[in-house]
């Protein structure tokens, strides 16, 4: 719903991080296979959803994001900033992150842990599944941070990118322990909190303070 009433507004919002794939189409592909993934996860007792119960400290745990985001900012944005488009602006932000942080979780995360822990637990039948499902998450959580940071290491300072590398992987890896210890809404709301903070609050200020 949040991915239509973007398009409806303006329907270039996606085309930087999609290409020029209609974004509506990406949703319902990536909903499809969200469906099918945590479908997986959940036939096979690997994953929960959403526990009830797990809504106590809930906030506790998406506030310790806000630490990777503070990083970022303090030690990578304000001394080699990122270009100065690099985020979707207020107002549109509030509606942009929740919806392309739901894509992401479900491309990077969801999508290639149910891949990769099929695959292997069907190879490695001698093995405990909990320690496969643990090396799982430490290869998934290398994903993102290498996508994101590919273009620093051939364009900006080597130490930025290695910091920012470094930053996203325990971030993913902090998301894919909540992942397994708690429910997938956990893990999207520790990425919301995060989004908050690097991409809608700093993302507004960041233009009038560094450009």
């Amino acid at each position: 719903m949040l991915t239509v009433i973007l398009h409806l507004s303006d329907n270039l919002l996606f085309k930087r991080f999609i290409g020029g794939i209609n974004p509506l189409s990406a949703s319902f592909l990536i909903v499809l296979l969200g469906i099918i993934s945590l479908s997986v996860l959940l036939s096979k007792g690997w994953f929960k959803i959403y526990k009830k119960e797990n809504l106590k400290g809930l906030f506790l745990r998406s506030s310790l994001a806000v630490l990777f985001a503070l990083i970022t900012i303090l030690v990578v944005d304000l001394n080699v900033p990122f270009p100065a488009d690099m985020n979707v602006l207020f107002p549109e932000s509030l509606l942009f992150y929740p919806a392309i942080g739901f894509f992401v979780e479900i491309f990077f995360h969801v999508l290639p842990l149910s891949i990769i822990l099929i695959s292997l637990t069907s190879i490695f039948k001698n093995i405990s599944q909990e320690k496969i499902i643990w090396f799982c998450i430490l290869i998934v959580s290398l994903l993102e941070p290498v996508y994101q940071t590919i273009p620093m290491f051939s364009s900006g300072p080597l130490w930025a990118a290695v910091i920012v590398l470094l930053n996203l992987f325990l971030f993913n890896l902090s998301q894919l322990f909540i992942f397994k210890r708690y429910d997938f809404i956990s893990m999207y709301s520790f990425r919301l909190a995060y989004y908050l903070i690097w991409h809608i609050v700093w993302g507004y200020m960041r233009l009038r303070m560094l450009f």
